[in-house]
Protein backbone atom coordinates (compact mmCIF):
# COMPACT_ATOMS: atom_id res chain seq x y z
CA UNK A 1 0.00 0.00 0.00
CA UNK A 2 1.52 3.36 -1.01
CA UNK A 3 0.96 6.88 1.09
CA UNK A 4 -2.03 8.09 -1.34
CA UNK A 5 -3.63 4.81 -1.81
CA UNK A 6 -3.80 4.77 2.75
CA UNK A 7 -5.33 8.36 2.70
CA UNK A 8 -7.51 7.52 0.16
CA UNK A 9 -9.35 4.64 2.13
CA UNK A 10 -8.93 6.63 5.00
CA UNK A 11 -10.75 9.64 3.56
CA UNK A 12 -13.43 6.84 1.99
CA UNK A 13 -13.84 6.21 5.85
CA UNK A 14 -13.39 9.26 7.23
CA UNK A 15 -14.87 12.01 5.34
CA UNK A 16 -12.62 13.83 2.06
CA UNK A 17 -11.71 17.70 1.95
CA UNK A 18 -14.66 19.40 2.80
CA UNK A 19 -15.90 22.46 0.69
CA UNK A 20 -18.98 24.65 2.18
CA UNK A 21 -21.22 26.84 -0.41
CA UNK A 22 -23.79 28.76 0.96
CA UNK A 23 -26.46 29.24 2.28
CA UNK A 24 -28.23 29.91 -1.07
CA UNK A 25 -31.73 30.68 -1.49
CA UNK A 26 -33.51 29.39 -4.42
CA UNK A 27 -36.41 31.30 -5.34
CA UNK A 28 -39.08 30.57 -8.35
CA UNK A 29 -40.50 32.77 -10.55
CA UNK A 30 -43.01 33.44 -13.11
CA UNK A 31 -42.04 35.32 -16.39
CA UNK A 32 -44.00 34.49 -20.08
CA UNK A 33 -42.35 33.29 -23.03
CA UNK A 34 -41.89 34.98 -26.64
CA UNK A 35 -45.20 33.01 -27.33
CA UNK A 36 -46.87 34.53 -24.42
CA UNK A 37 -47.06 31.83 -22.08
CA UNK A 38 -46.59 31.67 -18.58
CA UNK A 39 -43.14 29.41 -17.14
CA UNK A 40 -41.57 29.00 -14.20
CA UNK A 41 -38.25 30.23 -13.82
CA UNK A 42 -35.66 30.15 -11.21
CA UNK A 43 -33.27 31.77 -9.18
CA UNK A 44 -30.43 31.37 -6.43
CA UNK A 45 -29.95 34.21 -4.43
CA UNK A 46 -26.82 34.81 -2.11
CA UNK A 47 -26.91 36.39 1.40
CA UNK A 48 -26.41 40.52 1.68
CA UNK A 49 -23.75 39.64 5.06
CA UNK A 50 -21.98 36.19 5.54
CA UNK A 51 -20.03 35.39 8.60
CA UNK A 52 -18.58 31.96 9.04
CA UNK A 53 -16.79 31.32 12.75
CA UNK A 54 -15.33 27.97 13.86
CA UNK A 55 -12.65 26.01 15.22
CA UNK A 56 -11.05 23.00 13.45
CA UNK A 57 -9.47 20.72 15.11
CA UNK A 58 -6.98 18.38 13.65
CA UNK A 59 -5.98 14.77 14.57
CA UNK A 60 -3.88 11.95 13.04
CA UNK A 61 -5.07 8.20 12.00
CA UNK A 62 -2.90 5.70 11.05
CA UNK A 63 -3.19 3.25 8.12
CA UNK A 64 -0.65 0.82 7.83
CA UNK A 65 2.60 2.75 8.34
CA UNK A 66 1.29 5.77 7.37
CA UNK A 67 -0.43 8.59 9.24
CA UNK A 68 -3.12 10.93 7.41
CA UNK A 69 -4.49 14.21 8.95
CA UNK A 70 -8.23 14.56 9.17
CA UNK A 71 -9.97 17.29 11.70
CA UNK A 72 -13.42 17.91 13.34
CA UNK A 73 -14.58 21.31 13.33
CA UNK A 74 -17.36 23.54 14.91
CA UNK A 75 -18.23 25.72 12.83
CA UNK A 76 -21.24 29.13 12.97
CA UNK A 77 -22.43 30.28 10.03
CA UNK A 78 -24.90 33.81 10.22
CA UNK A 79 -25.89 36.32 8.27
CA UNK A 80 -28.85 38.23 6.55
CA UNK A 81 -30.67 38.47 3.32
CA UNK A 82 -31.94 41.34 1.73
CA UNK A 83 -35.06 42.11 -0.17
CA UNK A 84 -33.63 44.97 -2.06
CA UNK A 85 -32.03 43.13 -5.06
CA UNK A 86 -35.34 41.11 -5.90
CA UNK A 87 -37.48 43.92 -5.21
CA UNK A 88 -35.31 46.25 -7.78
CA UNK A 89 -35.06 43.30 -10.09
CA UNK A 90 -38.84 43.40 -11.02
CA UNK A 91 -39.35 40.10 -11.17
CA UNK A 92 -41.82 39.87 -7.96
CA UNK A 93 -45.03 41.56 -8.17
CA UNK A 94 -46.26 43.32 -5.57
CA UNK A 95 -43.19 41.36 -3.36
CA UNK A 96 -45.55 38.28 -3.60
CA UNK A 97 -43.05 35.31 -3.05
CA UNK A 98 -45.56 32.77 -4.61
CA UNK A 99 -44.17 29.70 -3.59
CA UNK A 100 -42.14 30.53 -0.91
CA UNK A 101 -38.22 29.24 -1.79
CA UNK A 102 -35.47 27.10 -0.34
CA UNK A 103 -32.64 27.46 1.73
CA UNK A 104 -29.62 25.46 0.52
CA UNK A 105 -26.23 24.66 2.00
CA UNK A 106 -23.78 23.36 0.04
CA UNK A 107 -21.51 20.49 1.66
CA UNK A 108 -19.33 18.90 -1.02
CA UNK A 109 -19.00 15.43 1.22
CA UNK A 110 -22.01 14.98 3.77
CA UNK A 111 -20.19 12.04 5.52
CA UNK A 112 -18.74 14.80 6.95
CA UNK A 113 -22.03 15.37 9.34
CA UNK A 114 -21.16 15.23 12.89
CA UNK A 115 -24.73 15.46 14.45
CA UNK A 116 -28.27 17.11 13.51
CA UNK A 117 -27.88 21.05 11.98
CA UNK A 118 -29.53 23.48 13.90
CA UNK A 119 -31.01 26.19 11.62
CA UNK A 120 -32.64 29.38 12.73
CA UNK A 121 -34.64 31.76 10.20
CA UNK A 122 -35.62 35.57 11.22
CA UNK A 123 -35.83 34.01 15.04
CA UNK A 124 -37.63 30.64 14.14
CA UNK A 125 -36.61 27.13 14.26
CA UNK A 126 -36.81 25.33 11.03
CA UNK A 127 -34.61 21.94 10.01
CA UNK A 128 -33.03 20.89 7.45
CA UNK A 129 -33.56 18.04 5.11
CA UNK A 130 -30.75 15.76 3.08
CA UNK A 131 -30.52 16.90 -0.54
CA UNK A 132 -30.69 20.23 -2.03
CA UNK A 133 -33.17 21.81 -4.65
CA UNK A 134 -32.27 20.66 -8.20
CA UNK A 135 -32.16 24.39 -9.84
CA UNK A 136 -29.66 25.09 -6.75
CA UNK A 137 -25.92 25.97 -7.41
CA UNK A 138 -25.23 23.12 -5.80
CA UNK A 139 -25.95 19.54 -6.10
CA UNK A 140 -24.18 18.05 -2.84
CA UNK A 141 -25.89 19.32 0.80
CA UNK A 142 -28.66 19.91 2.52
CA UNK A 143 -31.75 22.47 2.03
CA UNK A 144 -34.63 23.49 4.49
CA UNK A 145 -37.94 24.69 2.78
CA UNK A 146 -38.99 28.68 3.49
CA UNK A 147 -42.98 29.38 3.24
CA UNK A 148 -44.21 32.50 1.98
CA UNK A 149 -44.80 33.71 4.79
CA UNK A 150 -41.32 33.21 6.07
CA UNK A 151 -39.70 34.68 3.39
CA UNK A 152 -39.21 38.41 4.12
CA UNK A 153 -42.35 38.06 5.81
CA UNK A 154 -41.91 41.24 8.28
CA UNK A 155 -39.13 43.04 7.31
CA UNK A 156 -36.88 43.78 3.65
CA UNK A 157 -34.29 42.13 6.05
CA UNK A 158 -33.90 38.27 7.44
CA UNK A 159 -31.16 36.93 10.06
CA UNK A 160 -30.21 33.50 9.63
CA UNK A 161 -27.43 31.29 11.56
CA UNK A 162 -26.71 27.86 11.30
CA UNK A 163 -24.56 25.96 13.23
CA UNK A 164 -23.15 22.30 12.21
CA UNK A 165 -20.13 20.19 12.88
CA UNK A 166 -18.27 18.65 10.22
CA UNK A 167 -15.43 16.33 9.69
CA UNK A 168 -13.07 16.47 6.95
CA UNK A 169 -9.61 15.87 6.17
CA UNK A 170 -6.48 17.88 4.25
CA UNK A 171 -8.16 20.80 3.55
CA UNK A 172 -11.41 23.54 4.51
CA UNK A 173 -12.64 25.60 1.84
CA UNK A 174 -15.00 28.58 1.74
CA UNK A 175 -17.03 30.36 -1.38
CA UNK A 176 -17.48 34.00 -0.81
CA UNK A 177 -20.81 34.43 -1.48
CA UNK A 178 -22.15 37.24 0.58
CA UNK A 179 -22.57 40.97 -0.75
CA UNK A 180 -19.65 41.05 2.42
CA UNK A 181 -18.40 37.72 3.54
CA UNK A 182 -16.23 37.08 6.83
CA UNK A 183 -14.54 34.23 7.61
CA UNK A 184 -12.59 33.48 11.19
CA UNK A 185 -11.09 30.23 11.95
CA UNK A 186 -9.06 28.80 14.79
CA UNK A 187 -7.25 25.12 14.34
CA UNK A 188 -4.34 24.03 16.28
CA UNK A 189 -2.72 22.61 13.21
CA UNK A 190 0.90 24.29 13.30
CA UNK A 191 1.74 23.85 9.61
CA UNK A 192 -0.89 25.66 7.69
CA UNK A 193 -1.07 26.28 3.90
CA UNK A 194 -3.37 29.00 3.03
CA UNK A 195 -4.72 28.88 -0.50
CA UNK A 196 -7.84 29.54 -3.05
CA UNK A 197 -8.23 33.02 -5.16
CA UNK A 198 -7.91 34.96 -1.47
CA UNK A 199 -5.78 34.71 1.21
CA UNK A 200 -6.57 35.85 4.92
CA UNK A 201 -6.21 39.43 5.57
CA UNK A 202 -5.00 38.67 9.38
CA UNK A 203 -2.81 35.37 10.46
CA UNK A 204 -1.09 34.28 13.36
CA UNK A 205 0.90 31.20 13.43
CA UNK A 206 2.58 29.24 16.53
CA UNK A 207 3.57 26.35 17.96
CA UNK A 208 0.16 26.35 19.71
CA UNK A 209 -1.77 26.10 15.87
CA UNK A 210 -3.23 29.48 13.90
CA UNK A 211 -5.61 31.65 13.87
CA UNK A 212 -6.98 33.59 10.26
CA UNK A 213 -9.56 35.86 8.98
CA UNK A 214 -10.56 36.89 5.93
CA UNK A 215 -12.83 39.27 4.42
CA UNK A 216 -14.22 39.47 0.49
CA UNK A 217 -16.33 42.21 -0.78
CA UNK A 218 -18.87 41.56 -4.01
CA UNK A 219 -16.36 44.02 -5.92
CA UNK A 220 -13.44 41.30 -5.49
CA UNK A 221 -15.78 38.10 -7.23
CA UNK A 222 -17.18 37.73 -10.77
CA UNK A 223 -21.27 37.23 -10.39
CA UNK A 224 -23.91 38.97 -8.53
CA UNK A 225 -26.48 38.49 -6.18
CA UNK A 226 -28.94 37.42 -8.65
CA UNK A 227 -28.22 34.12 -10.64
CA UNK A 228 -30.97 33.26 -12.83
CA UNK A 229 -31.26 29.54 -14.07
CA UNK A 230 -30.66 29.66 -17.64
CA UNK A 231 -32.54 26.34 -19.51
CA UNK A 232 -29.51 26.35 -22.04
CA UNK A 233 -26.64 26.48 -19.51
CA UNK A 234 -24.83 23.65 -20.91
CA UNK A 235 -24.29 25.73 -23.90
CA UNK A 236 -24.15 29.31 -23.24
CA UNK A 237 -21.02 30.98 -22.06
CA UNK A 238 -22.42 32.62 -19.11
CA UNK A 239 -23.41 29.16 -17.52
CA UNK A 240 -21.79 26.25 -17.09
CA UNK A 241 -22.21 22.91 -16.16
CA UNK A 242 -18.68 21.75 -13.95
CA UNK A 243 -18.79 19.19 -12.16
CA UNK A 244 -14.97 18.49 -9.53
CA UNK A 245 -14.60 14.69 -9.25
CA UNK A 246 -12.55 16.42 -5.39
CA UNK A 247 -15.43 17.98 -4.35
CA UNK A 248 -18.38 16.96 -5.75
CA UNK A 249 -19.96 20.04 -6.47
CA UNK A 250 -21.50 21.30 -10.05
CA UNK A 251 -21.58 25.09 -10.63
CA UNK A 252 -23.87 27.05 -12.77
CA UNK A 253 -21.70 29.72 -12.97
CA UNK A 254 -18.26 29.12 -13.35
CA UNK A 255 -16.67 32.00 -11.45
CA UNK A 256 -18.05 30.69 -8.36
CA UNK A 257 -15.56 27.75 -9.00
CA UNK A 258 -12.92 30.18 -9.35
CA UNK A 259 -13.39 32.33 -5.90
CA UNK A 260 -13.17 29.61 -3.42
CA UNK A 261 -10.31 30.09 -0.87
CA UNK A 262 -8.98 28.60 2.59
CA UNK A 263 -6.64 26.15 4.04
CA UNK A 264 -4.76 22.85 3.67
CA UNK A 265 -3.79 21.89 6.97
CA UNK A 266 -0.52 19.94 6.57
CA UNK A 267 1.90 17.63 8.41
CA UNK A 268 5.44 19.52 9.42
CA UNK A 269 6.96 17.06 7.65
CA UNK A 270 5.87 14.55 5.52
CA UNK A 271 8.06 11.51 4.08
CA UNK A 272 8.15 13.03 0.78
CA UNK A 273 9.55 16.60 1.87
CA UNK A 274 11.72 14.49 4.20
CA UNK A 275 12.98 12.72 1.03
CA UNK A 276 13.15 15.83 -0.93
CA UNK A 277 15.47 17.43 1.65
CA UNK A 278 17.61 14.57 2.37
CA UNK A 279 18.33 14.77 -1.23
CA UNK A 280 19.40 18.50 -1.26
CA UNK A 281 22.29 17.11 0.87
CA UNK A 282 23.48 14.92 -1.68
CA UNK A 283 26.14 17.19 -2.70
CA UNK A 284 27.32 17.79 0.27
CA UNK A 285 27.89 13.98 1.53
CA UNK A 286 29.35 13.12 -1.57
CA UNK A 287 32.58 15.73 -1.73
CA UNK A 288 32.64 15.05 2.33
CA UNK A 289 33.49 11.52 1.52
CA UNK A 290 35.75 12.29 -1.45
CA UNK A 291 37.45 14.93 1.08
CA UNK A 292 38.02 12.33 3.26
CA UNK A 293 39.40 9.58 1.07
CA UNK A 294 41.68 12.08 -0.57
CA UNK A 295 43.30 12.49 3.05
CA UNK A 296 43.56 9.15 3.41
CA UNK A 297 45.91 8.96 0.29
CA UNK A 298 48.29 11.94 1.62
CA UNK A 299 48.17 10.67 4.93
CA UNK A 300 48.32 6.85 4.68
CA UNK A 301 50.43 7.21 1.08
CA UNK A 302 48.14 5.05 0.21
CA UNK A 303 46.55 5.51 -3.64
CA UNK A 304 42.79 5.68 -5.14
CA UNK A 305 42.49 5.09 -8.48
CA UNK A 306 39.63 7.80 -10.05
CA UNK A 307 37.36 4.75 -11.00
CA UNK A 308 37.26 4.18 -7.03
CA UNK A 309 36.25 7.60 -6.38
CA UNK A 310 32.93 7.09 -9.06
CA UNK A 311 32.32 3.69 -7.70
CA UNK A 312 32.16 5.31 -4.17
CA UNK A 313 30.18 8.28 -5.96
CA UNK A 314 27.51 5.91 -7.04
CA UNK A 315 27.04 4.54 -4.23
CA UNK A 316 26.31 7.52 -2.14
CA UNK A 317 23.57 8.68 -4.99
CA UNK A 318 22.18 4.68 -4.76
CA UNK A 319 21.60 6.04 -0.92
CA UNK A 320 18.32 8.22 -2.37
CA UNK A 321 17.44 5.66 -4.61
CA UNK A 322 16.98 3.35 -1.70
CA UNK A 323 15.13 5.92 0.58
CA UNK A 324 12.44 7.32 -1.98
CA UNK A 325 11.62 3.25 -3.30
CA UNK A 326 11.39 1.96 0.62
CA UNK A 327 9.97 4.87 2.23
CA UNK A 328 6.71 4.32 0.41
CA UNK A 329 6.13 0.67 1.52
CA UNK A 330 8.00 1.51 5.28
CA UNK A 331 7.86 4.35 6.25
CA UNK A 332 10.60 7.71 6.37
CA UNK A 333 12.61 7.03 9.20
CA UNK A 334 13.06 3.04 8.98
CA UNK A 335 13.78 3.38 5.12
CA UNK A 336 16.34 6.07 6.42
CA UNK A 337 18.00 3.80 8.56
CA UNK A 338 17.96 0.96 6.07
CA UNK A 339 19.62 2.76 3.38
CA UNK A 340 21.89 4.58 5.20
CA UNK A 341 23.39 1.21 7.14
CA UNK A 342 23.25 0.07 3.72
CA UNK A 343 25.46 2.46 1.67
CA UNK A 344 27.82 2.79 5.05
CA UNK A 345 28.39 -1.07 5.10
CA UNK A 346 29.01 -1.06 1.27
CA UNK A 347 31.35 1.47 1.19
CA UNK A 348 33.23 0.66 4.61
CA UNK A 349 33.55 -2.57 2.97
CA UNK A 350 34.74 -1.69 -0.04
CA UNK A 351 37.66 0.73 1.37
CA UNK A 352 38.84 -2.27 3.18
CA UNK A 353 39.64 -3.90 -0.01
CA UNK A 354 40.99 -0.60 -1.33
CA UNK A 355 43.14 0.45 1.63
CA UNK A 356 44.22 -2.74 2.95
CA UNK A 357 43.65 -1.05 6.12
CA UNK A 358 40.73 -1.85 8.09
CA UNK A 359 40.73 0.63 11.32
CA UNK A 360 41.15 3.35 8.29
CA UNK A 361 38.54 2.06 6.47
CA UNK A 362 36.18 1.72 9.22
CA UNK A 363 37.01 5.58 10.16
CA UNK A 364 35.57 6.78 7.00
CA UNK A 365 32.37 4.22 7.75
CA UNK A 366 31.79 5.58 11.11
CA UNK A 367 32.43 9.07 9.62
CA UNK A 368 29.89 8.57 6.77
CA UNK A 369 27.52 6.98 9.56
CA UNK A 370 27.57 10.62 11.70
CA UNK A 371 26.83 12.41 9.11
CA UNK A 372 23.83 10.67 7.90
CA UNK A 373 23.02 10.94 11.66
CA UNK A 374 23.30 14.62 11.02
CA UNK A 375 21.93 14.60 8.03
CA UNK A 376 18.53 12.89 9.44
CA UNK A 377 18.72 15.30 12.39
CA UNK A 378 18.67 18.50 10.36
CA UNK A 379 15.88 17.29 7.97
CA UNK A 380 13.21 16.59 11.33
CA UNK A 381 13.78 20.65 12.00
CA UNK A 382 11.68 23.27 10.68
CA UNK A 383 12.54 26.19 12.25
CA UNK A 384 15.97 25.93 12.98
CA UNK A 385 16.87 23.51 10.59
CA UNK A 386 18.85 26.67 8.38
CA UNK A 387 20.72 28.00 11.84
CA UNK A 388 21.44 24.35 13.02
CA UNK A 389 22.36 23.76 9.33
CA UNK A 390 25.07 26.34 8.94
CA UNK A 391 27.03 25.90 12.64
CA UNK A 392 27.27 22.19 11.15
CA UNK A 393 29.12 23.68 7.88
CA UNK A 394 31.29 25.88 9.98
CA UNK A 395 32.17 22.90 12.73
CA UNK A 396 32.78 20.84 9.15
CA UNK A 397 34.79 23.03 7.31
CA UNK A 398 36.76 23.98 10.76
CA UNK A 399 38.02 20.45 10.59
CA UNK A 400 38.76 20.20 6.91
CA UNK A 401 40.79 23.28 7.46
CA UNK A 402 43.12 22.05 10.65
CA UNK A 403 44.00 18.38 8.69
CA UNK A 404 44.53 20.45 5.33
CA UNK A 405 47.24 23.14 6.87
CA UNK A 406 49.36 19.65 8.11
CA UNK A 407 49.81 18.68 4.15
CA UNK A 408 52.57 19.95 2.53
CA UNK A 409 51.12 21.18 -0.89
CA UNK A 410 54.47 21.92 -2.71
CA UNK A 411 56.85 19.41 -1.14
CA UNK A 412 58.93 21.88 0.58
CA UNK A 413 61.95 20.26 2.49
Amino acid sequence: MTADAAAQEVQQKWSKSQTLIGPILTIPYFYQNEKGENQKGYINYLPEQLNITGDVNTQELKRGLYEIIVYNSTLEITGTFSARDLKESNLFTNDKWIEGATLNLGISDLRGINEQISLEWDNRKLNFTPGVDPHSLVVSGISSKITPQQLFANDSVVHFTIKLKLKGSESIQFTPLGRTTKVAIRSNCQTPSFNGAFLPTEREVSSEGFTSKWEVLEFNRNYSQILKESPYRATTNEYRDMTDDNLGFQYTNYAITESTFGVNLLFPVDQYQKSTRSAKYAFLIIILTFVVSFFVEIFQKKNIHPVQYLLVGLALCLFYTLLVSTSEHIGFTPAYIISALMTTLLITFYMVGILKIKKTAFTIGGLLACLYAYIFFLIQLETYALLVGSIGLFVILAIIMYFSQKINWYNNQ
